[in-house]
């Protein structure tokens, strides 16, 4: 058991939560790997930098990032009070969802499993 009062404990886990802006996409129909790829162009730029870069990436991945990107930085001003020209990609990540199994099938009465991959992509800011 926790030692403390149910308010008590609850306090302490709300003084440890991170005030960082961010903005999470869970379930994307895209792979991890391949949002990786977008992802890992973008880490550490700054947002404007990062969305002109997510905006002419010909991947799929990036059109699901640039939309995740605007609704952080729009998190960053109305909710933060954070200036967007201040404002630069601190993490992002993307991590396992579940993944949706097909069966294709094939020559000679075989049947092939198709994985259908998802993942669930975390933007994080923060300001210079």
């Amino acid at each position: 058991m926790a030692k403390g009062h149910r308010s008590q404990i609850k306090r302490e886990r709300n003084a440890q939560k991170d005030t960082r802006p961010s903005a999470k996409l869970s379930y994307a129909r895209v792979s991890v790997q391949k949002a990786c790829f977008v992802l890992d162009a973008i880490r550490g730029k700054d947002a404007q930098t990062a969305l002109g870069i997510v905006t002419y990436n010909p991947r799929y991945a990036s059109s699901l990032i640039k939309k995740l990107l605007e609704s952080a930085i729009a998190n960053a001003e109305n909710n933060n009070g954070m200036d967007p020209a201040k404002l630069y990609v601190e993490e992002c990540f993307a991590d396992k969802g579940p993944t949706m199994k097909r069966v294709k099938p094939r020559a000679q009465g075989r049947a092939y499993r198709i994985e259908k991959r998802m993942s669930h992509i975390t933007v994080v800011l923060n300001e210079r």
